[in-house]
């Protein structure tokens, strides 16, 4: 039996900022881009989640609930410091560290003997020297497998840590809401509804094959995680999949000269990135996204190897095409596989765009 903890600083960016800037505890604060500039949040202390505020909320939205919160620019490189910091708390513990985000992690203490081998214990004493080393506060959920660690890190927020022991897994998860699960959003939840699916309890009577007949592929995950089944082990390091870059617009593109200098912005920018994983990455495919102002997204894609400023330029035409508005934000990125191995790849990707 695994032994993993997940560990969530609370309001990670927010607590920084009331860190070095006291006075603003006790008050709204958010972290994110301005309104004038179409910005959203990336988070808010609980004093501004007290009006309904929230991350990845529009942030003209935010001010119209809460007209008093401060609103504070990022400031990423005081974050990764205090990421760091984080870190060589966890190095303590364990090399076994799956880091989600600067703020969240999953950590595999199975093998641990320090503290008499408890993950409550670990868990509690990581939080305490996080906030007395780092200056801010983190919850934690301690659990036999990843997905019951995540929901347990929620369940005492803030500063806060529960335990889900192997015994409590059946109990916990017959009373445990789906839309607590990692994946289902609200397009999945309309399903669930529809299918009388409310918690696990509901989902466990639901036969597999219709599962996957709704849900795909995640069918079965959902039937194993509504029993409390998870065998993925903690990844010290995380291949990535995809990367891309995008861009919201202070003023919406009406005319083609705006969109044209825009998307030939957004591609060097895109080079930049790319530039910095080429070396450990292959392209299996370019896509590109438009949101209108309207608020509609829509997104075309096409098999490729290489980054092609024309592929882009052509895929970003034909999702222009399927309205006829002005364009609020452009995205546009490629699907990646690891680099295994010269004659591997050739033999994986050994054709030209095909769009």
């Amino acid at each position: 039996m695994r032994k993993i903890i997940h560990v969530d600083c609370d309001c990670f960016y927010a607590a920084v900022e009331m860190r070095d800037n006291p006075s603003l505890v006790g008050k709204p604060i958010a972290v994110g881009g301005r309104a004038s500039r179409r910005g959203v949040l990336s988070t808010c202390n609980y004093e501004a989640r007290a009006f309904g505020l929230h991350s990845a909320m529009p942030t003209a939205q935010a001010l119209k609930l809460c007209p008093n919160v401060i609103l504070l620019p990022h400031r990423f490189d005081v974050y990764k410091e205090a990421s760091k910091l984080i870190n060589t708390i966890y190095q303590r513990y364990t090399e076994i560290i799956e880091p989600l985000s600067l703020d969240e992690v999953f950590l595999d203490v199975s093998e641990v003997e320090l503290l008499h081998g408890s993950a409550t214990l670990i868990a509690k004493d990581i939080r305490k020297a996080i906030e007395e080393e780092v200056g801010i506060t983190a919850s934690a959920g301690i659990a036999p497998n990843k997905f019951l660690a995540k929901v347990a890190s929620d369940w005492d927020k803030p500063n806060g840590q529960y335990v889900i022991t192997p015994d409590h897994i059946n109990d916990f998860v017959l009373q445990l809401p789906v839309k607590k699960i990692p994946g289902v959003g609200k397009s999945t939840m309309k399903k669930m509804k529809r299918l009388g699916v409310e918690t696990c309890a509901d989902l466990q009577q639901q036969d597999l094959h219709q599962l996957i007949k709704n849900f795909g592929r995640f069918g079965k995950r959902l039937a194993d995680l509504s029993r409390g089944i998870d065998n993925r082990e903690v990844k010290t390091s995380r291949i990535r999949k995809s990367i891309s870059v995008e861009h919201t617009y202070s003023e919406d593109l009406n005319d083609d000269p705006s969109f044209i200098t825009a998307q030939a912005d957004l591609f060097q920018k895109f080079e930049v990135r790319f530039d910095k994983v080429k070396d450990k990455y292959a392209i299996h495919k370019l896509y590109v996204k438009i949101k209108f102002s309207d608020f509609t997204s829509t997104t075309v894609e096409c098999r490729g190897n290489k980054v092609d400023a024309a592929v882009f330029e052509d895929l970003l035409l034909q999702a222009r095409q399927r309205k006829e508005l002005a364009v609020r934000l452009l995205g546009m990125g490629v699907g990646l596989v690891p680099l295994i191995s010269d004659t591997k790849q050739l033999t994986l990707f050994d054709s030209d765009v095909d769009c």
